[in-house]
C-alpha cells in the first residue's frame, strides 16, 4: 500500500468489498428464510421469490452493466453500485411484508449487477500489464466473495440469535459506505470507444429470464398443467430465441456473440452455468434441511455451514497457487472432481443423521467450487482484450447467476412439502450432479487448451 497511492492490497481491498457485500447477500438470506417465513406467514414459493428477486435482477442487468462499465468508465459505475445496494438494504432491513421485501431484494440486485462487472474491470485494468499479479488479484477477489458466500449462513445465523431477519440486511451498510469512502482513491479505467446501448435487447433478456424463472417457481403451486406454467416456458423460450436474434443485429449488442467463437470461452462458462446451479440449489435445500428436518436453530444451521467457509478459504489460496504452478486446465479438473465427491458425500443427509456424517460433504464441495471458480475467471479474462474485460466478466458472471436462481427454484421445488421431500430431494439431486459434474470433467480434459493472454 506504500508504493503508491493505489497499492496491490488495497484495489484488490476496495474491489473485492463490492463482492463480498453482494455475494454475502446471496446465501446470507438462506438461514433466516424458515424465521422470514414465519413473520410474514410466507409459503415456499414467496420464500424462493425472496432469495430469487435478488439474483434474478442480478443476472438480467449485469449483461448491460458489463457493457456501461466498458462505456461509462468502472469507477463511476462501481461507486452508483455501491449506493443503490446500501439503499436497497436499508429498504430490506424496513421491509413491512414479503411484496416490499421482495422488490428491495430486486433493487439490491441492480445494485449488484451495477458494481461487479465494473470491480473485476478496475482490477483488470490496474495490473493489464502484468499478468501474474493479475491473476493473483483475481484470485483474491474471488476469493472474497467466495469466503463471504460461505461465511452468509454462518453470519445469518449469528445475527439471527443476536435479533431479528432484518439485522442480515443492515449489516450491509457500513460495508457499502467503506466501499464508497475507499473508491475516491481508485485509478479509472480506460473507456471503450464503442458508443450505444441496446435497450431492446436488454428488455428481451429481463423478460427470457423472469419468465422462465417464475415459472419454475410456481411450478409446485400450480402444477405443470397450469397455462401460466407452460405459457411462461414457452414464452420464455420465444423471448430467448429474439435475444439471440436481436444480438445478432443490434449495433451495438449487450452479447456480443463472437465471444461465442471460442471454445475455451464456452468451456468457462459452462462450468460457471453448472457449479452455480447445483451449489446455490444445494444450500437453500440445506438450510431447510437443517432447519426442517434436523430440526436445528437458525444459529444452529448457521454454524453447520462453518467448515463451508473455512473449506473455500483453502480451496482458493490453493487454487492460485495451483495456476501459477500448472495453468489452469489442472484446479479446474481436480475442483470438478472434488465437487462430484462432495455431491456423492450428500448421500449420508438422512432424517436422523448426525451431523458428522454431513461434514465431509460440506468440506468437498466448497473445497472443488473454490479451486475451479479462480482459475475459470482468470480464463475466462484471458479469452479477451483487456478493453472487453467488463463484457468477458459480465456474462460468466450473468451466466452463473442465472444458473443459481435456477438452483434454488429447480431444487427448491423438488423439496417442497415437507421434511420427507427434502430428504428425498437431497438424494435425487447428489446423484444427477455427481454424474454431470464427471461428465463435465471430461469436457474440459477433451476441449480446454491451456489459454494465452490477450493485452
Amino acid at each position: 500500500m506504500k508504493k503508491s497511492k493505489t497499492g496491490f492490497w488495497f484495489v484488490v481491498f476496495t474491489t473485492s468489498l463490492a463482492f463480498v457485500v453482494s455475494q454475502l447477500d446471496v446465501s446470507i438470506v438462506n438461514v433466516a428464510v424458515p424465521q422470514i417465513g414465519k413473520s410474514f406467514s410466507a409459503d415456499i414459493s414467496t420464500l424462493q421469490w425472496i432469495v430469487d428477486a435478488y439474483t434474478i435482477a442480478f443476472a438480467v442487468l449485469m449483461l448491460s452493466a458489463g457493457g456501461m462499465s466498458d462505456l461509462l468508465g468502472s469507477k463511476r459505475l462501481f461507486q452508483l453500485g455501491l449506493l443503490i445496494f446500501g439503499l436497497a438494504s436499508v429498504g430490506c432491513g424496513l421491509a413491512w411484508n414479503p411484496l416490499a421485501l421482495i422488490g428491495f431484494r430486486a433493487l439490491q440486485g441492480v445494485g449488484s449487477a451495477t458494481m461487479i462487472p465494473s470491480s473485476l474491470s478496475i482490477l483488470n485494468n490496474t495490473f493489464a500489464s502484468e499478468p501474474k499479479l493479475r491473476a493473483r488479484a483475481v484470485a483474491y477477489w474471488t476469493a472474497g466473495g467466495a469466503i463471504s458466500i460461505a461465511a452468509g449462513p454462518v453470519l445469518g445465523g449469528l445475527l439471527l440469535n443476536i435479533g431479528s431477519w432484518r439485522l442480515i440486511f443492515l449489516v450491509n451498510i457500513p460495508i457499502c459506505l467503506l466501499g464508497l469512502i475507499f473508491s475516491i482513491y481508485l485509478r479509472d479505467s480506460p473507456k471503450s470507444q464503442k458508443r450505444g446501448f441496446d435497450i431492446p435487447g436488454q428488455l428481451i433478456w429481463m423478460l427470457a429470464l423472469t419468465a422462465f424463472i417464475a415459472a419454475v417457481i410456481e411450478w409446485h403451486n400450480l402444477g405443470p398443467h397450469s397455462p401460466f406454467i407452460y405459457g411462461g416456458m414457452i414464452f420464455s423460450l420465444l423471448m430467448l430465441c429474439l435475444f439471440i436474434w436481436r444480438e445478432r443485429v443490434a449495433a451495438a449488442p449487450i452479447l456480443p456473440l463472437d465471444l461465442f467463437k471460442s471454445s475455451n470461452f464456452n468451456v468457462f462458462i459452462g462450468l460457471g452455468t453448472s457449479l452455480n446451479c447445483v451449489y446455490y440449489g444445494l444450500v437453500f435445500v440445506l438450510s431447510l434441511y437443517l432447519q426442517q428436518v434436523l430440526h436445528y436453530s437458525a444459529f444452529k444451521a448457521g454454524m453447520a455451514f462453518l467448515p463451508l467457509t473455512a473449506s473455500f478459504l483453502i480451496s482458493n489460496i490453493a487454487s492460485g497457487i495451483l495456476m501459477e504452478r500448472y495453468g489452469i486446465r489442472i484446479p479446474i479438473l481436480s475442483g470438478l472432481i472434488v465437487f462430484a465427491a462432495g455431491c456423492i458425500l450428500l448421500l449420508a443427509a438422512k432424517a436422523d443423521a448426525p451431523y458428522w456424517h454431513l461434514l465431509f460433504a460440506f468440506f468437498c464441495l466448497p473445497l472443488g467450487m473454490g479451486v475451479a471458480v479462480p482459475a475459470m475467471t482468470t480464463g475466462t479474462l484471458a479469452t479477451v482484450k483487456a478493453n472487453r474485460s467488463g463484457i468477458a466478466s459480465a456474462v460468466l458472471n450473468t451466466t452463473r447467476q442465472a444458473a443459481g436462481a435456477m438452483g434454488v427454484a429447480v431444487f427448491g421445488t423438488m423439496a417442497g412439502g415437507g421434511a420427507g421431500h427434502i430428504v428425498t430431494a437431497i438424494m435425487q439431486i447428489a446423484i444427477i450432479a455427481a454424474a454431470f459434474m464427471l461428465l463435465y470433467a471430461l469436457v474440459v480434459f477433451k476441449i480446454l487448451k491451456e489459454p494465452t493472454h490477450h493485452h
